[in-house]
């Protein structure tokens, strides 16, 4: 496990980018994968918004996925199993980088067909809590002509990264610009931040 978190940490200090191909099991990927489409036939998930706290607006010209939050409160043994991997994850951060972690906040994020989210910084301007962005995909066979790619922009250079299953990224909240583009099929991801409060 600890071989694929030095392969996050290692990829992120090389190019601000970190990747590992297979940060989930391929089982609790199959399981989050029912859990996100069990929640949407419950009607569970809701429109995501923009901004926080009382400037929470939604406007589906900017982002247009759905979103469900985690919580281990949820009682679900699979979105605890992959909480219990982020805590091992920032564990692991903060004992080999300092990053003084204290928390995160995740959600199941659907990009319907013809969805998207255009360009944005991941921290809030009144809030800066959100230290790291991180996104674990969960799209079995996505291939190029399905879209849906994270495009990271910095500076003059831009990074197009596929939404390939149980692929997970991570990169600082506050310095990198991106977006997703138009998926052309069903997206699904695990996206959250890691904090310090």
């Amino acid at each position: 496990m600890e071989d694929c978190f030095e392969i996050l940490i290692s990829s992120y200090l090389d190019s601000k980018v970190g990747i590992v191909e297979h940060f989930v099991s391929e089982e609790l990927a199959q399981h989050l994968v029912k859990r996100l489409f069990e929640l949407k036939e419950q009607n569970l998930l809701k429109a995501a918004g923009i901004g926080n706290a009382a400037k929470l607006t939604q406007n589906s010209a900017i982002r247009s996925d759905a979103i469900y939050w985690l919580d281990r409160t949820n009682n679900n043994q699979h979105e605890n199993a992959f909480l219990d991997q982020v805590d091992a994850f920032v564990s692991y951060l903060n004992r080999s980088c300092y990053t003084g972690i204290t928390g995160y906040e995740f959600h199941f994020a659907l990009f319907d067909k013809g969805s998207f989210y255009r360009k944005h910084l991941d921290q809030f301007l009144d809030n800066s809590s959100r230290q790291f962005s991180m996104i674990t995909y969960l799209n079995e066979n996505w291939q190029p002509e399905d879209g849906g790619e994270l495009c990271i922009y910095d500076g003059d250079e831009t990074q197009k990264i596929a939404p390939t299953n149980r692929k997970t990224v991570f990169f600082k909240s506050n310095e990198l610009v991106h977006e997703v583009l138009e998926s052309h099929r069903p997206r699904l991801s695990v996206t959250g931040w890691l904090r310090r409060d």
